[in-house]
């Protein structure tokens, strides 16, 4: 994400000095235009050629960039559909897993109550200490269940973002783009940079190379 950043302050800023540079210069020429000639009258009338409309044009070459749209390609590329659906049905199954837990110790809870006027002081401990430690054990499943779920995101996650750059850098040098940027990344782009929302073509080609696999 930085460097993405850093890549786009820096044709930014290029594109700025360009443009100052060239307003630097012809100030300049303006300030120092003498006031007498040793030119004859007839040569001092003669008039510049002015610039023509494609010279003009090309003094100010646009930057070519793409952007992607992260949200789009994991909700509707083939390959972002799948990976969620295999961790909501890892979620689904985990959730099961806790609820039957939690309805067990709800149960020996009850249970233990019921018994509780008959049992003796010691075997009140006794009892007090087995069921904390299972609501303990209960507890280390919820939080490694957690990990687990939060784990298998992190994977799906890391291995759709190398999908969409190798995606990217694939499609940026066929379509000669200089850049290739997360959409949300973009606060300010000048009138010289061409950018194009190559969402679209990135799950393409990421759905494309998934389903020869």
């Amino acid at each position: 994400m930085i460097k993405t950043r850093r890549l786009i302050l820096l044709t930014l800023i290029a594109c700025s000095l360009a443009t100052s540079a060239v307003a630097e210069e012809n100030n300049t020429v303006d300030k120092q235009a003498p006031t007498t000639s040793l030119l004859p009258v007839s040569s001092q009338t003669i008039p510049a050629p002015s610039q023509k409309p494609s010279e003009a044009a090309s003094a100010q070459q646009s930057t070519s960039l793409g952007h992607v749209d992260l949200a789009r390609i994991a909700a509707e590329s083939e390959t972002g559909k799948a990976g969620q659906a295999q961790i909501g049905d890892l979620k689904k199954k985990l959730q099961g897993q806790l609820e039957t837990k939690r309805k067990q110790l709800d149960k020996q809870k009850v249970a233990i109550e019921a018994k509780l006027k008959t049992f003796t002081a010691a075997q009140r401990e006794a009892k007090g200490k087995e069921f904390q430690k299972k609501v303990e054990e209960f507890q280390k499943f919820g939080l490694n269940a957690e990990k687990e779920l939060q784990a298998r995101q992190e994977e799906f996650g890391d291995k759709l973002f190398k999908a969409i750059e190798q995606a990217s850098a694939e499609l940026g040098k066929a379509k000669g783009l200089a850049l290739v940027v997360i959409k949300r990344e973009l606060l300010y782009l000048s009138n010289v940079v061409d950018a194009q929302d190559v969402t679209d073509e990135v799950i393409k080609r990421i759905d494309g190379k998934e389903l020869k696999k």
